[in-house]
C-alpha cells in the first residue's frame, strides 16, 4: 500500500466514524425507541412520521441487534450496549416462539404475536444478531438462543436430498410454498438472498461458538456458493434456483454481487482451509468484477438487470451503495489494485451527496437516477445494519 492509498483510507475512515456517531446511531438512537409498547417502533417515513401503531418486523429488530451489538463491541460505548440489551430482551420476550421454536416474521405494535410464520432469512438474522450480542458482551443466553434457531433450521428447513434450505414455513414448521422476496417463477424453491444470510449468521455463529456442527454447515454453505450459486459464465449470483440448483431467474442483482463477494471470503476465512480461502479469493473477485456492471460514473449503483427485458433498474437502494464500500475495499485488500480503491471511495462520495440526509440525520432509503430521494427512513426492511456495518468494517479494516 503506497502512502497515498493508507492516507486515503485514513479520511475515509474519519469520515464514516463521523457519520456513524454523529448520525446514523443518534438517529436511530433518538428516534426508534417506543416507550409505550417496549421495543422500537416499526416505521418512520420519508417525512420523519413515526407510526407507532406498526407492526414491528423480525428483520428489523435483529439488524438494530446486530449494530448496536457491534457498535458496542467495536468502540466500547455503554450508550450502544443500553440499546443492544434492550433490543436482546424485546426479542427473546416477543420474538421467539417458545412453543414451537424459531422466530416470528413480525409482531404487532403490542408486542403480541402479527406473521407468525417461520421464515428462514428472518431467522437467520436472529441468529446473526443474538451471536454478536453474545461476541460483544460473552452473554452465553443469546448464545444459546442463536444454537436454538440454529437447530431448528437444520430440523426443519434443511434440504437433506440437494442441500440448501427452503424459505419459509408455518408457525409449526410445515413448509409453504409462497413467494416473499421477488421470485419470478412457481419453480423457485430456494434464493441467493437467504442462502446469503444463512452463511453469514451461520458465519458469526461458528465465530463466536467454534462448535463443529456449525463449522460444518458452515463450509457446505461456502461450497454452494462457489459450485452452485455463482454463475460459471458470467461470475453474478444466481438470484432465484428450483431444488436442484437450476436457475429459475434472468436478473443480475448487483448489490447482492458485491455483498456476498466479501463475506463469502470472510466466511471461508473462519474455516482454516488454505485452500479453500484461495478458491474463494478467486471467486470474491470474479464476482466483484461482475457487480461492477452496476456501477455508475457518479459512483453509484443501480439494482438490477433483467435479462429477459433488458431494463435497468435506474433505482439506488441504500444498502447497494453501502455493501459497495466495503466490497471494493475488500477486492483492493485482495489484490492491491487501486481500481478497487477508487470504486470504494467513489461510491462513499456518492453516498456523501445523495444518500445522508443533512437536514433530518440518518440516511435516506432510495435515490432516483436524478437524485431525488424517496422511501421510508425506517421500517420492515430499512435498518441501520447496512449503513453501519459499512462503517464498522472500515473502522475495524483500517488502522490509523
Amino acid at each position: 500500500m503506497t502512502p497515498e492509498q493508507k492516507q486515503k483510507l485514513i479520511q475515509l475512515r474519519q469520515e464514516v466514524s463521523d457519520d456513524l456517531t454523529g448520525n446514523i446511531l443518534p438517529y436511530w438512537t433518538n428516534l426508534m425507541v417506543d416507550n409505550e409498547n417496549g421495543g422500537f417502533y416499526g416505521r418512520i417515513d420519508g417525512n420523519e412520521k413515526i407510526y407507532p401503531q406498526a407492526e414491528k418486523g423480525g428483520i428489523l429488530n435483529a439488524r438494530i441487534l446486530w449494530t448496536y451489538s457491534s457498535a458496542y463491541r467495536v468502540m466500547g460505548d455503554t450508550s450502544y450496549l443500553r440499546i443492544a440489551t434492550r433490543a436482546r430482551d424485546y426479542i427473546l420476550d416477543h420474538f421467539i416462539d417458545r412453543e414451537s421454536g424459531g422466530a416470528f416474521m413480525s409482531v404487532n405494535a403490542d408486542g403480541t404475536p402479527g406473521n407468525t410464520r417461520k421464515q428462514v432469512y428472518t431467522n437467520a438474522f436472529f441468529i446473526y444478531a443474538l451471536a454478536e450480542y453474545s461476541r460483544a458482551t460473552g452473554d452465553k443466553a443469546s448464545l444459546e438462543e442463536a444454537r436454538k434457531i440454529f437447530g431448528m433450521l437444520e430440523k426443519h428447513a434443511a434440504d437433506r436430498e440437494h442441500s440448501g434450505y427452503f424459505e419459509v414455513f408455518s408457525r409449526e414448521w410445515e413448509r409453504i410454498r409462497e413467494r416473499l422476496i421477488g421470485e419470478e417463477s412457481d419453480l423457485t424453491e430456494k434464493t441467493m438472498n437467504t442462502s446469503l444470510h444463512v452463511m453469514e449468521a451461520y458465519a458469526n455463529l461458528y465465530r463466536v461458538s467454534g462448535d463443529k456442527e456449525v463449522g460444518e454447515k458452515l463450509e457446505a454453505m461456502v461450497r454452494i456458493f462457489l459450485d452452485k450459486i455463482i454463475d460459471k459464465n458470467t461470475s453474478h449470483l444466481i438470484p432465484f434456483l428450483d431444488r436442484s440448483w437450476n436457475s429459475t431467474a434472468h436478473i443480475d442483482s448487483y448489490g447482492h454481487d458485491i455483498e456476498s463477494s466479501w463475506l463469502l471470503y470472510e466466511a471461508a476465512g473462519l474455516l482454516n482451509d488454505r485452500e479453500l480461502l484461495e478458491q474463494t479469493a478467486k471467486a470474491s473477485i470474479a464476482v466483484a468484477n461482475a457487480a461492477a456492471e452496476g456501477l455508475r460514473p457518479d459512483g453509484s449503483m443501480v439494482t438490477e438487470k433483467n435479462h429477459a427485458t433488458g431494463h435497468v433498474s435506474p433505482r439506488k437502494s441504500w444498502w447497494e451503495q453501502a455493501e459497495s464500500v466495503v466490497g471494493y475495499l475488500n477486492a483492493f485488500e485482495l489484490t492491491g489494485d487501486e481500481a478497487y480503491l477508487q470504486k470504494s471511495l467513489r461510491s462513499w462520495e456518492y453516498i456523501k451527496q445523495n444518500f445522508i440526509d443533512r437536514k433530518n440525520g440518518g440516511w435516506y432509503s432510495y435515490v432516483s437516477e436524478s437524485g431525488v430521494p424517496s422511501g421510508d427512513k425506517a421500517g420492515f426492511w430499512i435498518c441501520p445494519y447496512h449503513s453501519g456495518r459499512m462503517c464498522m468494517e472500515i473502522l475495524e479494516r483500517v488502522r490509523e
